[in-house]
């Protein structure tokens, strides 16, 4: 009886042959791919970043400062002499026209050369540019910046406190989810820096962005998948299955995007992209297309992954199991998911354009001229393509787990 006992206890545990051999088994592969990991990073950054990532303004200088006193408010009054040497005539007479009422306030520079510097500054309230800022107070840390000689209010400073939140957040999870904590840290780590560290950098560089968006969202999939849940037939199948839905996704929006004639120039923001000094002009449809693959991708890996983990579950339980058993289970699964997945991608896009759409919906009188925006067309193209990758990724990913977990072999177990 205790023999039996012992037997069942090292197959749900893993035999032990000493801390040392099992954290050998763990550790060479887990830290081969995190080294693997980075290194693509370090490459793919050489490789992208041939241009300048943040371009200087010298006519303004931003200064992270701490107010020591205030002033009275005063009605609307001048900034300054703005002298038309430095060419600040028409910018002074436009934020005079925009200031309301206004108050000086001394404050002490934190940062740069700089450091350690008392200036004068002048924050305003109202005009026609109203906002909920409240007063400066001795004490608050705040942004300033120039404008010729003068110096402006900027903002309270908040990353500090959004520093706070990200490492209360990385605590909780930590102390939630232990080492799977630690590998979704990591791997979140690294999808970031893929972004912003490869990704971006090569759009400014005159890269092509399709390829760029495909080759970072399968890094983002492989590495996160072997670093969250190991280097097993589960992730295996699942990056099969999320790769798959992810390249679907991106077919989907390259046809829509010919079929609805999209410039590209969706907002604003689009149009300052086609003015920055950058090599070559930035393809705005590429942009869209990036967009599109990169923000479904996470929900297509989180449908991919629950797909495998409980088909894995299945099949181990269930002992001998037919291919069609597993890929109906697979199925039925998969729909429970899509049922709130394609609601979860949807409502992810409503909440990030929500001041968009009510301004749009209060300003428009014509439905069929506010869905004909070329915004709102991005905006419903976005949920509608992410959606048909998650719908193809279902049978995609339950067709590799049938195919994978019933194949015998010595390969890596789950």
């Amino acid at each position: 009886m205790q023999e039996r006992a012992r037997r069942i206890y090292n197959l749900r545990m893993g035999p032990r042959k000493g801390s040392e051999g099992v954290i050998a088994r763990i550790s060479i592969p887990y830290l081969a791919t995190v080294a693997i990991a980075v290194l693509l990073l370090f490459a793919g950054h050489r490789a992208a970043a041939r241009g300048p990532l943040v371009f200087q303004n010298d006519a303004q200088e931003v200064a992270r400062a701490r107010v020591q006193g205030t002033a009275e408010r005063a009605g609307p009054g001048g900034f300054g002499e703005f002298g038309g040497a430095d060419g600040y005539d028409d910018l002074g007479d436009f934020i005079l026209m925009l200031q309301g009422e206004r108050m000086a306030f001394e404050a002490r520079i934190l940062r740069g050369p700089r450091r350690g510097e008392v200036v004068s500054a002048v924050q305003t309230f109202g005009g026609l540019m109203p906002g909920a800022e409240r007063e400066v107070a001795a004490g608050d840390t705040v942004l300033i910046i120039t404008f010729g000689d003068e110096w402006f209010f900027n903002g309270r400073y908040r990353a500090g406190r959004l520093l706070w939140l990200g490492a209360l957040f990385a605590l909780c999870v930590l102390l939630f989810g232990g080492g799977k904590g630690f590998n979704t840290l990591l791997s979140l780590g690294l999808t970031c820096a893929a972004v912003f560290a490869v990704f971006i950098p090569s759009i400014l560089s005159g890269g092509n962005i399709y390829l760029m968006a495909l080759l970072v969202c399968a890094y983002t999939t492989v590495a996160t998948l072997l670093i969250v849940i190991g280097f097993n037939k589960k992730s295996l199948a699942a990056a099969l299955g999320c790769m798959s839905g992810v390249a679907a996704t991106g077919i989907i929006a390259v046809a829509m995007d010919r079929a609805l004639f999209l410039t590209g120039i969706v907002d604003e923001h689009s149009r300052f992209l086609m003015f920055l000094p950058v090599e070559g002009e930035i393809n705005l449809r590429a942009i869209i297309f990036a967009g599109i693959v990169i923000g479904a991708m996470g929900a297509i890996m989180d449908v991919s992954i629950s797909i495998s983990s409980a088909i894995w579950e299945i099949k181990e339980r269930a002992g001998a199991i037919r291919f069609d058993a597993l890929m109906r289970s697979g199925m039925t699964i998969g729909r429970d998911i899509f049922g709130t997945m394609a609601n979860t991608l949807v409502l992810a896009y409503i909440g990030t354009s929500l001041s968009v759409i009510l301004i749009l919906l209060v300003y428009t009188d014509s439905l069929t001229s506010l869905m004909n925006m070329e915004m709102i067309v991005v905006e419903i193209l976005q949920a509608v393509a992410g959606s048909f990758g998650i719908l193809l990724t279902i049978p995609l990913t339950s067709l590799f787990c049938s195919t994978i977990f019933l194949r015998e072999g010595r390969g890596p177990r789950g």
